[in-house]
């Protein structure tokens, strides 16, 4: 089974920083591009970045860019995304997926909540 499993969400102040891991089995982590997608409440799901396989190339949203990070590294089967300088309109539930645009796989999610 796939399996994609979050963590490092939490409640940090204005201007914190978080460092969110996932870590992938069931498939071949290293043969996927891997993104973060972020849901707020009461909106949408949100491609908050994305990476290829290699971790050469790499996507964000205009709303995160310079002030988050993705990585992998595919010996441990492990995505990142570090968070810095965050505002409370990061506020969402973060998930990682497989796919870049469309994403077949999902995990099951890690709250960051940041207070004004």
């Amino acid at each position: 089974d796939v399996q994609l499993q979050a963590s490092g969400g939490g409640l940090v102040q204005t201007g914190g920083s978080l460092r969110l891991s996932c870590v992938a089995s069931g498939f071949t982590f290293g043969d996927h591009d891997m993104s973060w997608v972020r849901q707020a409440p009461g909106k949408g799901p949100e491609r908050v970045s994305t990476i290829n396989t290699g971790g050469g190339s790499t996507y964000y949203a205009d709303s995160v860019k310079g002030r988050f990070t993705i990585s992998r590294d595919n010996a441990k089967n492990t995505l990142y995304l570090q968070m810095n300088s965050l505002k409370p309109e990061d506020t969402a539930v973060y998930y990682c997926a497989t796919g870049a645009l469309r994403f077949d796989y999902w995990g099951q999610g890690t709250q960051v909540t940041v207070s004004s």
